[in-house]
């Protein structure tokens, strides 16, 4: 998980922004006369007094955050103007934890206005509009706050963003706002005011750092377990806004999907880098739970061959959470033949000492499974080179096999090592590997710094599968959906086309060898089921993602942001889809619960080979 701590660039006054918006200019501040606080706003993004001095900018003080490296106040005016596109708040940033303010007081404040990108320039997101430096008088104490504007399924619209000005390289920042027609211009004209939500269903569960997500559209692509789900890149779910707060971290409920903050949440709208738009709220609605219990699946029969993938999110020898693990593989994943496991580290987690053996880190778990009434599993994998796999530094992740012997067989063929590629062959007429277990292409530029798929040779009632475990580049660096630029870049996927066409290949490989060879493709691939990674590992028809045979209000493996989305999956060769008697379940047990072990959710596929 990344860290959430982030370098303030208080002192930078943004004049202009360049149409690659990659570039702030500075200028040193000129001055403005009195102005109001929807003038310092504007009807665009970029405030028209970004870098100029402003004095005596009147507002009623609606919130004060002492805390993190964002502290300051928000005023809001309280006579707004007629136009809907301006904001009648703004942030005040004193960058130490302010004194001499409080909720109620008038205000007059002088400063230089500011434009602030949470995350840098370089993350695409959008600026927040600041005033710095600021010198405040309090004028009066105990006023009415005014009150918050609601935020509501009627009054956010359809659409989610309009598209970005391909003369500013698809930035939004110069478009003038329509509040009435899309859900991103609706949030940046209320940047700064107060504002509420009433009744909101959580979709997006508690996370550690003490935020949540909310929609105030419940029927937005609801799935039956509470959460919102994201069916496509033009489904962004516009009702979703992320809650954190004013109060103690010790106070803030702790969630999952499907409750609801029930009465009122309130406070400013402020935007962050770590999920747009922001409601941080100094009145939280009570929490009413949803009911939502953690799934489990049925058990394979005695005909079925069972193949899960399972992220374990960084397991290593330290972690405290190989009991929890052991009891969802054995009661919530009922034992499955075969586990892909992603994110196994190596035997001293993170300490970066050139250790890359995890065996103490799988036979770990493996006693954890048999201590749950779990079968004693064995286990297949290759020790990555140290450093060369990516994940976090000195951990060594990579992908393993854990196959219960009293149901399948592990074919040994010339292991490989981390460099050397396994092939196809054949051996009686069948398909078979080179190297079982082995890397599928492992000098391919597309698994640098990623880790390499593992490739192993099974036996289930005399029939051979041929297994391929992944673990895809992640999405980190990607614009997120409230970036400047609409649509946003995701650059992260250059790297995991390339890397699914590897695994494309080698698929067609194996079934130019044999036409009817069973092949399952699994694991975190780190993108959706209607992405175009899919449709390149899909190409030409030699896999198939099993999760598109539940209906897709039922797609999800991970929420992220408040959307339900596919992150993990399983993909099949024709002869296991045509085969029929295929049963694919998403076993939801963690990625909606705030005592999460794993980010993920882990799949499971059943099947008669």
């Amino acid at each position: 998980m990344a860290s959430k701590s982030s370098t303030r660039l208080a002192a930078l006054t943004v004049a202009a922004v360049c149409s690659a918006a990659s570039t702030v200019v500075l200028t040193s501040p000129a001055h403005a006369d009195s102005v109001r606080v929807h003038d310092i706003q504007g009807s665009t993004r970029l405030s028209p007094y970004a870098g100029k001095q402003v004095t005596d900018v009147a507002g009623i003080v609606t919130g004060v955050r002492g805390y993190g490296s964002s502290r300051g106040f928000w005023i809001q005016d309280p006579r707004p103007d007629a136009d809907p596109a301006t904001s009648e708040g703004v942030f005040v940033f004193t960058g130490s934890t302010p004194k001499g303010v409080a909720v109620g007081d008038a205000v007059t404040v002088s400063g230089t206005v500011s434009e602030y990108v949470p995350g840098g320039t370089s993350s695409g997101n959008q600026s927040l509009t600041e005033i710095t430096r600021p010198a405040f008088t309090v004028v009066s104490s105990g006023n009415a706050v005014p009150a918050a504007t609601t935020v509501s399924a009627r009054s956010v619209p359809r659409a989610y963003a309009p598209e970005g000005d391909e003369a500013a390289n698809g930035s939004v920042n110069g478009l003038t706002l329509r509040p009435a027609k899309y859900a991103l211009d609706l949030y940046e004209s209320l940047e700064g005011m107060n504002v509420r939500v009433a009744d909101a269903r959580v979709v997006g569960a508690t996370d550690p750092y003490t935020e949540l997500w909310v929609t105030v559209k419940p029927w937005e692509n609801a799935n039956r377990r509470g959460g919102t789900v994201y069916g496509s890149y033009d489904s962004q779910n516009t009702g979703r806004l992320q809650i954190q707060s004013l109060g103690k971290p010790a106070d803030f409920p702790d969630a999952h999907v499907g409750d609801t903050l029930a009465g009122t949440t309130a406070g400013p709208l402020d935007y962050n880098q770590y999920g747009g738009y922001t409601l941080v709220a100094s009145e939280i609605g009570t929490l009413e739970s949803g009911g939502l219990e953690r799934e489990t699946t049925r058990r394979q029969s005695s005909r079925e061959l069972a193949v899960a993938t399972y992220n374990v999110e960084n397991l290593d020898p330290s972690d405290g959470t190989f009991a929890a693990h052991a009891e969802a593989i054995v009661r919530n994943l009922a034992s499955p033949d075969i586990v892909s496991l992603e994110e196994i580290q190596d035997n001293n987690g993170a300490t970066d000492d050139g250790t890359v053996a995890a065996d103490a880190t799988v036979g770990k778990l493996i006693d954890a499974i048999v201590a749950a009434g779990g079968p004693r599993y064995d286990w297949r994998g290759i020790d990555p080179v140290d450093g060369e796999d990516g994940g976090q530094p000195g951990g060594n992740i990579r992908t393993a096999f854990l196959f219960n012997p009293e149901r399948v067989s592990f074919t040994d063929r010339g292991a490989g090592d981390a460099t050397t590629a396994t092939g196809v062959t054949k051996v009686r007429g069948k398909a078979a590997l080179t190297h079982s277990p082995g890397r599928v292409d492992p000098a391919n530029p597309a698994w640098e710094d990623s880790r390499k798929p593992l490739a192993g040779e099974f036996v289930f009632r005399g029939r051979t599968v041929l297994v391929i475990a992944n673990h895809f580049n992640s999405k980190g660096g990607d614009q997120g959906l409230t970036a400047q630029y609409q649509p946003p870049s995701r650059g992260s996927e250059t790297q995991r086309h390339l890397q699914a066409k590897a695994v494309n290949t080698f698929v067609k490989d194996v079934l130019a060898t044999q036409k009817n060879a069973d092949v399952v493709v699994l694991g975190d691939i780190n993108d959706f089921e209607f992405s175009r990674t899919t449709r390149i590992l899909e190409d030409d028809g030699a896999l198939w993602s099993a999760v598109k045979s539940l209906p897709r209000s039922e797609r999800y493996s991970y929420v992220y942001q408040g959307n339900s989305q596919v992150l993990d999956q399983i993909l099949v060769s024709p002869s296991i889809r045509r085969g029929g008697h295929l049963s694919y379940d998403s076993v939801h047990v963690n990625a909606e619960f705030h005592d999460q072990i794993s980010d993920h959710d882990p799949q499971v596929l059943r099947f008669r080979p």
